[in-house]
């Protein structure tokens, strides 16, 4: 049922801010990378700040589902929206990413997403179509979390 609501929101938002692969994000070294290049792959975006509580619950899952899944094809990638990148630098100090890390700080791309709260995570299938999304990050949630993702992977 959450999944057909979340499909006939996007139909109603429309092409332009429906959550998609097709945006560029920064990488560390500040060049512009395109999510596109994970097209192929099962791909978990998490948006994410450093003010973020429950970010710091949400990085740890998700380290372990890019080491436990990652050579069937999953790709976690988090995109920062912090305007000052040595705000996330600090953070990622704190609690380390084994995973993809992109930044945002204009937040177009976040904006295109229609976020409704922090942290917000997007799941997208090998084909690059957006399946299931999550509000927050509930640690009583991760097994429902990690078979969605074990589903997508199977397919």
């Amino acid at each position: 049922m959450r999944k057909r609501w979340l499909l006939l929101a996007l139909l109603a938002v429309g092409a332009h801010g429906a959550p998609s692969l097709d945006h560029q994000v920064f990488n560390a070294q500040n060049q512009v990378t395109p999510l596109s290049e994970f097209k192929g792959k099962v791909v978990y975006v998490d948006f994410w700040a450093s003010w973020c509580g429950p970010c710091r619950k949400s990085f740890p899952w998700m380290n372990a589902m890019q080491q436990k899944y990652g050579d069937q094809g999953l790709a976690v990638v988090a995109i920062n929206l912090d305007t000052d990148k040595a705000l996330a630098d600090e953070f990622l100090t704190q609690v380390p990413a084994q995973f993809t890390v992109r930044f945002n700080p204009e937040g177009d791309v976040a904006r295109s997403f229609d976020l409704m709260g922090m942290p917000s995570s997007f799941m997208f299938n090998r084909q690059g179509q957006l399946v299931n999304s999550h509000v927050g990050f509930y640690s009583d949630n991760e097994a429902e979390y990690e078979q969605e993702l074990i589903s997508l992977l199977k397919e």
